[in-house]
């Protein structure tokens, strides 16, 4: 099996198709945040230079968390195939991306992008703060989030289309058509 980038706006559902592919395909699911909790909490080395970054209200380095995934990466079972969800979020994640996995003779695989119009995004991430009670799903945190995928994450999705790994999937209002067309793809990109 591929591996599989999972991309998308917030609240676009990465968490939620990721699980079901995993289910479906048994992949690993790499998670860009569960990761770096992971490190920091178990007090790694890396998990340590990430919480000095974080603890002072900077970005973690772009070296640092592919060493960070590099490291979790090598810790999966061999053949699998892996999604990552949450990473990469920059043309320069994406080319180390590209390199780390090129060192250890495995590719990308593909990207799944899913698309969905931000009116629907912003209600369900109001229903999330709701039902989980997330401070950071406001109306206003949301908008700044959006102005921020936009600017920085959306246009990594070029990127990916001059890699030709690029598979975009708009949102219908029906998450088991979205799911089936999902599945149609990994299944066209694996056999």
């Amino acid at each position: 099996m591929k591996n599989i980038i999972i991309f998308g706006a917030p609240g676009s559902g990465k968490g939620t198709y990721s699980d079901e592919i995993v289910a479906k395909y048994g992949l690993e699911h790499i998670s860009r945040g569960d990761v770096l909790r992971a490190e920091i909490k178990n007090g790694t080395e890396l998990g340590k230079m990430a919480k000095d970054y974080i603890d002072n209200g900077q970005l973690i380095p772009d070296e640092l968390m592919i060493d960070i995934l590099a490291k979790t990466y090598d810790e999966q079972p061999k053949g699998k195939g892996v999604i990552f969800d949450g990473f990469p979020r920059s043309i320069a994640q994406a080319e180390a991306l590209k390199k780390m996995l090129a060192e250890r003779k495995h590719d990308m695989g593909m990207m799944i992008e899913l698309v969905v119009d931000e009116e629907t995004l912003l209600a369900r991430l109001l229903n999330r703060a709701l039902e989980q009670g997330r401070a950071d799903d406001n109306e206003e945190t949301i908008k700044k989030r959006f102005d921020v995928y936009h600017k920085q994450t959306a246009p990594l999705a070029d990127w990916f289309e001059k890699e030709k790994l690029r598979r975009t999937f708009v949102w219908k209002g029906s998450k088991e058509q979205m799911l089936a067309e999902i599945f149609d793809a990994i299944e066209a990109e694996n056999e």
